[in-house]
């Protein structure tokens, strides 16, 4: 039995914080070129896409608006529930969901229907990270940052249990159990 655990036993270091922003940078470009002068809607999705979110739109160019969603799957059947709702006005405007992750894509395809049957011009999807190997759904991700594989991961939005979303960085947890016993090894990459 390990009695304190090395960071690098719990987790692997997947994306440092300067390659997510350098590719976010690239992110923020494309979207001020497709978007200027458009005044897009930003619907960022809660809460994994927060930090995602601030440093991306920092990086877009051009006059836009911003607002909250948030969505719950539960059940067997995979039902969406809306525990918070844009207030923007979404009729004719050109919306760009904000997603931290994009996994089977059933909530991804849910949301984009809603946003069209709110009457959007267009509705585009702008992801950090995409796990496409997990893809149920057939969904667009016009603004992709980085392909994952099946990893657990936490950082920069992502959670264990509400915990390690500030991390800057992207990890790979390699053993829940450990994690679970010593959640303390990741909030010392947290205090970094």
């Amino acid at each position: 039995m390990i009695l304190v655990a090395d960071l690098e036993t719990v987790a692997t270091l997947v994306l440092e914080e300067a390659d997510i922003q350098s590719r976010i940078a690239e992110m923020g470009d494309a979207l001020t070129r497709d978007f200027y002068q458009r005044d897009p809607v930003f619907v960022v999705m809660l809460s994994g896409s927060v930090p995602f979110a601030a440093d991306l739109l920092r990086c877009v160019k051009t006059t836009c608006e911003i607002d909250f969603m948030g969505l719950n799957r539960f059940g067997e059947s995979g039902r969406v529930g809306v525990t918070l709702d844009t207030s923007t006005p979404l009729f004719d405007r050109h919306v760009v969901i904000v997603e931290d992750i994009v996994d089977t894509g059933l909530t991804l395809k849910v949301l984009r229907t809603m946003m069209l049957d709110r009457g959007a011009q267009s509705v585009s999807t702008v992801a950090l990270l995409d796990k496409h190997r997990r893809r149920m759904a057939d969904v667009p991700i016009e603004y992709r940052g980085f392909e994952v594989g099946d990893e657990f991961l936490v950082g920069y939005g992502l959670d264990w249990k509400g915990k390690f979303r500030n991390l800057r960085s992207l990890w790979a947890v390699l053993d829940l159990d450990l994690l679970e016993q010593q959640a303390g090894v990741m909030g010392r990459a947290v205090a970094g």
